[in-house]
Protein backbone atom coordinates (compact mmCIF):
# COMPACT_ATOMS: atom_id res chain seq x y z
CA UNK A 1 0.00 0.00 0.00
CA UNK A 2 2.68 2.53 0.70
CA UNK A 3 4.74 1.65 -2.41
CA UNK A 4 1.04 2.54 -4.46
CA UNK A 5 1.02 5.76 -2.04
CA UNK A 6 4.11 6.81 -3.15
CA UNK A 7 3.92 5.81 -6.78
CA UNK A 8 0.33 7.82 -6.73
CA UNK A 9 2.68 10.93 -4.96
CA UNK A 10 5.30 10.69 -7.53
CA UNK A 11 3.11 10.69 -10.62
CA UNK A 12 1.39 14.16 -9.15
CA UNK A 13 4.73 15.62 -8.69
CA UNK A 14 5.69 14.84 -12.12
CA UNK A 15 2.51 16.36 -13.70
CA UNK A 16 2.96 19.49 -11.38
CA UNK A 17 7.05 19.78 -12.64
CA UNK A 18 5.86 19.58 -16.16
CA UNK A 19 2.98 22.17 -15.59
CA UNK A 20 5.39 24.37 -13.90
CA UNK A 21 8.45 23.42 -16.30
CA UNK A 22 6.15 24.55 -19.82
CA UNK A 23 5.29 27.83 -18.08
CA UNK A 24 8.57 28.54 -16.81
CA UNK A 25 9.81 27.72 -20.87
CA UNK A 26 7.24 29.58 -22.12
CA UNK A 27 8.18 32.60 -19.82
CA UNK A 28 11.81 31.78 -20.38
CA UNK A 29 11.66 32.50 -24.28
CA UNK A 30 14.16 35.80 -25.26
CA UNK A 31 13.07 38.60 -27.41
CA UNK A 32 14.69 37.77 -30.96
CA UNK A 33 12.71 40.36 -33.19
CA UNK A 34 13.03 43.45 -33.52
CA UNK A 35 10.09 45.37 -35.41
CA UNK A 36 8.79 48.54 -36.61
CA UNK A 37 5.03 49.50 -36.53
CA UNK A 38 4.35 51.38 -39.45
CA UNK A 39 1.66 53.45 -39.15
CA UNK A 40 -0.47 53.39 -42.28
CA UNK A 41 -3.40 55.09 -40.88
CA UNK A 42 -1.43 57.95 -39.79
CA UNK A 43 0.18 58.31 -43.31
CA UNK A 44 -2.96 57.84 -44.87
CA UNK A 45 -5.14 60.06 -43.05
CA UNK A 46 -1.81 62.79 -43.96
CA UNK A 47 -2.08 61.71 -47.71
CA UNK A 48 -3.06 64.27 -50.90
CA UNK A 49 -3.41 64.00 -53.90
CA UNK A 50 0.40 64.81 -54.74
CA UNK A 51 1.53 62.49 -52.48
CA UNK A 52 -1.23 59.43 -52.73
CA UNK A 53 0.96 57.94 -55.62
CA UNK A 54 3.99 58.03 -53.26
CA UNK A 55 2.06 55.95 -50.81
CA UNK A 56 0.33 53.54 -53.23
CA UNK A 57 3.87 52.52 -54.32
CA UNK A 58 5.25 51.83 -50.99
CA UNK A 59 1.51 49.69 -49.88
CA UNK A 60 0.40 48.18 -53.41
CA UNK A 61 -1.57 45.45 -51.05
CA UNK A 62 -3.44 48.00 -49.52
CA UNK A 63 -5.05 49.90 -52.81
CA UNK A 64 -7.12 47.74 -54.86
CA UNK A 65 -5.75 47.98 -58.46
CA UNK A 66 -9.55 48.30 -59.42
CA UNK A 67 -9.91 51.11 -57.67
CA UNK A 68 -9.64 54.67 -58.34
CA UNK A 69 -7.89 57.51 -56.87
CA UNK A 70 -10.69 59.36 -56.51
CA UNK A 71 -11.98 56.40 -54.04
CA UNK A 72 -8.89 56.92 -51.65
CA UNK A 73 -9.00 60.79 -51.94
CA UNK A 74 -12.80 60.99 -51.31
CA UNK A 75 -12.45 59.11 -48.66
CA UNK A 76 -9.97 61.15 -46.75
CA UNK A 77 -12.86 64.02 -47.07
CA UNK A 78 -15.62 61.84 -45.32
CA UNK A 79 -16.28 63.08 -41.70
CA UNK A 80 -16.69 59.65 -40.10
CA UNK A 81 -13.53 58.72 -41.26
CA UNK A 82 -12.01 62.17 -40.06
CA UNK A 83 -13.50 61.57 -36.79
CA UNK A 84 -12.16 58.13 -36.98
CA UNK A 85 -8.55 59.09 -37.25
CA UNK A 86 -8.87 61.76 -34.31
CA UNK A 87 -10.09 58.78 -31.95
CA UNK A 88 -7.56 56.29 -33.19
CA UNK A 89 -4.50 59.29 -32.39
CA UNK A 90 -6.25 60.00 -28.39
CA UNK A 91 -6.03 56.42 -27.72
CA UNK A 92 -2.83 55.44 -29.88
CA UNK A 93 -0.85 58.40 -30.07
CA UNK A 94 1.96 55.95 -30.04
CA UNK A 95 2.71 52.75 -30.06
CA UNK A 96 6.04 51.98 -28.25
CA UNK A 97 4.34 49.70 -25.85
CA UNK A 98 2.22 47.38 -28.33
CA UNK A 99 5.22 48.06 -30.78
CA UNK A 100 6.83 45.69 -27.67
CA UNK A 101 3.99 43.48 -26.80
CA UNK A 102 4.20 42.24 -30.61
CA UNK A 103 7.99 41.74 -30.89
CA UNK A 104 7.83 39.47 -28.04
CA UNK A 105 4.86 37.25 -29.51
CA UNK A 106 6.48 37.10 -32.71
CA UNK A 107 9.76 36.28 -31.07
CA UNK A 108 7.81 32.76 -29.03
CA UNK A 109 6.03 32.22 -32.54
CA UNK A 110 9.25 32.04 -34.10
CA UNK A 111 10.58 29.78 -31.20
CA UNK A 112 7.84 27.43 -31.68
CA UNK A 113 6.82 27.58 -35.46
CA UNK A 114 10.68 28.42 -36.88
CA UNK A 115 9.38 28.31 -40.30
CA UNK A 116 7.54 31.73 -39.51
CA UNK A 117 8.77 34.94 -41.13
CA UNK A 118 9.07 38.14 -39.41
CA UNK A 119 6.15 39.90 -40.50
CA UNK A 120 5.77 43.50 -41.31
CA UNK A 121 3.21 45.54 -38.64
CA UNK A 122 0.92 47.70 -39.94
CA UNK A 123 -1.60 49.94 -38.22
CA UNK A 124 -4.73 50.93 -39.82
CA UNK A 125 -8.30 51.84 -40.05
CA UNK A 126 -10.89 49.93 -41.08
CA UNK A 127 -13.61 51.41 -40.43
CA UNK A 128 -14.04 48.96 -37.69
CA UNK A 129 -14.75 45.89 -39.20
CA UNK A 130 -15.08 43.04 -36.81
CA UNK A 131 -13.86 40.47 -38.42
CA UNK A 132 -10.81 41.78 -39.59
CA UNK A 133 -9.90 43.17 -36.49
CA UNK A 134 -6.27 42.06 -36.15
CA UNK A 135 -4.37 39.94 -39.15
CA UNK A 136 -1.57 37.75 -39.35
CA UNK A 137 -0.31 36.51 -42.26
CA UNK A 138 2.45 34.71 -43.70
CA UNK A 139 4.05 38.16 -44.03
CA UNK A 140 2.07 40.76 -42.59
CA UNK A 141 0.17 41.60 -39.13
CA UNK A 142 -2.56 44.00 -39.75
CA UNK A 143 -3.83 45.71 -36.73
CA UNK A 144 -7.38 48.02 -37.19
CA UNK A 145 -6.47 50.49 -34.58
CA UNK A 146 -10.11 51.87 -34.57
CA UNK A 147 -11.28 48.34 -33.47
CA UNK A 148 -9.98 49.15 -30.23
CA UNK A 149 -10.78 52.28 -28.82
CA UNK A 150 -12.47 51.25 -25.39
CA UNK A 151 -15.67 49.43 -25.05
CA UNK A 152 -17.18 52.33 -23.93
CA UNK A 153 -16.40 54.68 -26.95
CA UNK A 154 -19.51 55.86 -29.01
CA UNK A 155 -18.29 54.52 -31.93
CA UNK A 156 -19.14 51.45 -30.66
CA UNK A 157 -22.79 51.95 -29.96
CA UNK A 158 -24.44 50.06 -32.73
CA UNK A 159 -23.20 47.13 -31.14
CA UNK A 160 -24.43 44.27 -28.73
CA UNK A 161 -22.70 44.80 -25.33
CA UNK A 162 -21.21 40.92 -25.83
CA UNK A 163 -19.52 42.47 -29.00
CA UNK A 164 -18.50 45.48 -27.43
CA UNK A 165 -17.09 43.93 -24.41
CA UNK A 166 -13.46 43.31 -26.27
CA UNK A 167 -13.19 46.72 -28.21
CA UNK A 168 -10.23 47.36 -25.92
CA UNK A 169 -6.68 47.31 -27.00
CA UNK A 170 -5.94 44.30 -24.24
CA UNK A 171 -7.51 41.73 -26.83
CA UNK A 172 -4.95 43.21 -30.15
CA UNK A 173 -2.69 40.21 -28.90
CA UNK A 174 -5.26 37.40 -28.14
CA UNK A 175 -6.95 38.40 -31.40
CA UNK A 176 -3.39 38.11 -33.28
CA UNK A 177 -3.16 34.43 -31.83
CA UNK A 178 -6.47 33.71 -32.72
CA UNK A 179 -5.38 34.77 -36.47
CA UNK A 180 -2.66 33.32 -36.37
CA UNK A 181 -4.29 29.93 -34.72
CA UNK A 182 -6.91 29.46 -37.70
CA UNK A 183 -3.66 29.38 -40.07
CA UNK A 184 -1.77 26.42 -37.40
CA UNK A 185 -4.58 24.47 -36.32
CA UNK A 186 -5.21 22.10 -39.12
CA UNK A 187 -9.20 21.74 -39.16
CA UNK A 188 -10.91 18.10 -38.21
CA UNK A 189 -12.83 16.19 -40.80
CA UNK A 190 -14.66 14.97 -37.08
CA UNK A 191 -18.14 17.86 -37.22
CA UNK A 192 -18.99 17.19 -33.99
CA UNK A 193 -19.68 19.34 -31.32
CA UNK A 194 -16.61 18.05 -29.62
CA UNK A 195 -14.28 17.84 -32.40
CA UNK A 196 -15.35 21.88 -32.73
CA UNK A 197 -14.74 22.16 -28.98
CA UNK A 198 -11.09 20.57 -29.02
CA UNK A 199 -10.27 22.74 -32.25
CA UNK A 200 -10.90 25.81 -30.56
CA UNK A 201 -9.50 24.67 -27.30
CA UNK A 202 -6.26 24.08 -29.67
CA UNK A 203 -6.21 27.69 -30.78
CA UNK A 204 -6.78 28.76 -26.64
CA UNK A 205 -4.35 26.44 -25.79
CA UNK A 206 -1.66 28.69 -28.46
CA UNK A 207 -2.55 31.76 -26.17
CA UNK A 208 -1.26 29.85 -23.23
CA UNK A 209 1.64 29.35 -25.46
CA UNK A 210 2.54 32.43 -26.68
CA UNK A 211 0.77 35.10 -24.32
CA UNK A 212 1.96 33.78 -21.08
CA UNK A 213 1.55 37.10 -19.19
CA UNK A 214 -2.16 37.47 -20.29
CA UNK A 215 -4.78 36.00 -17.90
CA UNK A 216 -6.92 33.54 -19.18
CA UNK A 217 -10.45 35.76 -18.98
CA UNK A 218 -8.62 37.90 -21.27
CA UNK A 219 -7.22 34.99 -23.43
CA UNK A 220 -10.70 34.03 -24.05
CA UNK A 221 -12.56 37.55 -23.84
CA UNK A 222 -14.34 37.04 -20.76
CA UNK A 223 -14.48 39.49 -17.94
CA UNK A 224 -13.02 37.80 -14.54
CA UNK A 225 -16.77 37.43 -13.76
CA UNK A 226 -17.63 35.35 -16.75
CA UNK A 227 -14.61 33.20 -16.30
CA UNK A 228 -15.65 32.52 -12.57
CA UNK A 229 -18.86 31.38 -13.90
CA UNK A 230 -17.57 28.75 -15.92
CA UNK A 231 -15.02 27.81 -13.24
CA UNK A 232 -17.95 27.34 -10.90
CA UNK A 233 -20.18 25.52 -13.10
CA UNK A 234 -17.81 23.39 -15.20
CA UNK A 235 -19.01 20.09 -13.67
CA UNK A 236 -22.40 21.34 -14.38
CA UNK A 237 -22.19 22.17 -17.86
CA UNK A 238 -19.93 18.35 -18.38
CA UNK A 239 -22.80 16.93 -17.21
CA UNK A 240 -25.08 18.50 -19.21
CA UNK A 241 -23.12 17.50 -22.46
CA UNK A 242 -23.13 14.48 -21.41
CA UNK A 243 -26.72 13.77 -19.95
CA UNK A 244 -28.27 15.04 -23.76
CA UNK A 245 -25.52 13.23 -25.68
CA UNK A 246 -24.14 16.39 -27.68
CA UNK A 247 -20.66 15.72 -27.64
CA UNK A 248 -20.66 13.63 -30.49
CA UNK A 249 -23.84 15.29 -32.30
CA UNK A 250 -22.95 17.18 -35.58
CA UNK A 251 -25.87 18.97 -35.44
CA UNK A 252 -25.18 22.86 -36.81
CA UNK A 253 -27.65 23.76 -34.03
CA UNK A 254 -24.93 22.59 -31.17
CA UNK A 255 -22.12 24.99 -32.83
CA UNK A 256 -24.48 27.93 -32.57
CA UNK A 257 -25.52 27.62 -28.91
CA UNK A 258 -21.97 26.65 -27.62
CA UNK A 259 -19.27 27.46 -30.25
CA UNK A 260 -20.25 31.06 -31.79
CA UNK A 261 -19.75 34.25 -30.05
CA UNK A 262 -23.03 35.65 -28.41
CA UNK A 263 -24.39 37.27 -25.32
CA UNK A 264 -24.52 34.15 -23.82
CA UNK A 265 -24.67 30.56 -24.03
CA UNK A 266 -27.99 28.57 -25.01
CA UNK A 267 -28.38 25.74 -22.52
CA UNK A 268 -32.13 26.67 -22.59
CA UNK A 269 -32.61 26.33 -18.99
CA UNK A 270 -32.47 29.38 -16.14
CA UNK A 271 -28.94 29.44 -16.00
CA UNK A 272 -28.74 31.12 -20.04
CA UNK A 273 -28.62 34.58 -19.00
CA UNK A 274 -25.79 34.07 -16.69
CA UNK A 275 -23.51 32.23 -18.81
CA UNK A 276 -21.28 33.67 -21.17
CA UNK A 277 -21.14 32.71 -24.98
CA UNK A 278 -18.69 30.02 -26.05
CA UNK A 279 -18.75 28.17 -23.53
CA UNK A 280 -18.27 25.17 -25.54
CA UNK A 281 -14.58 26.48 -26.62
CA UNK A 282 -13.81 27.17 -22.83
CA UNK A 283 -14.44 23.53 -22.19
CA UNK A 284 -12.92 22.59 -25.21
CA UNK A 285 -9.56 24.66 -23.98
CA UNK A 286 -10.15 23.03 -20.62
CA UNK A 287 -9.82 18.99 -22.46
CA UNK A 288 -6.72 20.75 -24.56
CA UNK A 289 -4.83 21.87 -20.94
CA UNK A 290 -5.39 18.59 -19.51
CA UNK A 291 -4.00 16.40 -22.52
CA UNK A 292 -0.98 18.65 -22.54
CA UNK A 293 -0.35 18.48 -18.31
CA UNK A 294 -0.75 14.51 -19.52
CA UNK A 295 1.41 13.71 -22.34
CA UNK A 296 4.90 14.71 -23.45
CA UNK A 297 3.94 16.16 -26.79
CA UNK A 298 5.11 19.44 -28.82
CA UNK A 299 2.71 22.22 -29.52
CA UNK A 300 3.30 21.89 -33.34
CA UNK A 301 1.95 17.65 -33.26
CA UNK A 302 -1.03 18.90 -31.01
CA UNK A 303 -2.09 20.98 -33.39
CA UNK A 304 -2.38 18.64 -35.92
CA UNK A 305 -3.90 15.70 -34.10
CA UNK A 306 -7.62 14.37 -34.43
CA UNK A 307 -9.97 15.61 -31.33
CA UNK A 308 -10.73 11.88 -30.45
CA UNK A 309 -7.56 11.18 -30.01
CA UNK A 310 -6.87 14.06 -27.92
CA UNK A 311 -10.15 13.68 -25.76
CA UNK A 312 -9.67 9.75 -24.83
CA UNK A 313 -5.71 10.62 -23.53
CA UNK A 314 -6.80 13.81 -22.23
CA UNK A 315 -7.95 12.27 -18.27
CA UNK A 316 -10.03 15.28 -18.60
CA UNK A 317 -12.20 15.66 -15.51
CA UNK A 318 -14.12 18.50 -14.86
CA UNK A 319 -13.84 20.50 -11.57
CA UNK A 320 -16.56 19.92 -9.24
Amino acid sequence: MRKIFALFILSLLFVQCKKEDAKEQALDIKKSVNLSIERFDVKYAQATPATLPKLKAEYPFLFPSQFPDTLWTNKLKDKYFIELNKEVKKQFPNTTQLEDDIEMLVSRIKYYFPEEKTPRVITLINEVLLDKKALYTNDFIFISLDCYLGNKHPFYDVFAAYQKQNLVKEQILPDLVTNFGYRKVIPSQDKTLLGEMIYFGKIQYLKDVLLPTISDAVKIGYTTTQYKWCEENEAQIWSYLIENKLLYDNNIKNYQRFIEDAPFTKFYEAIDRESPGRVGQWVGWQIVKSYMDNNDISVEKLLKMEPLEIFNNSKYKPKK
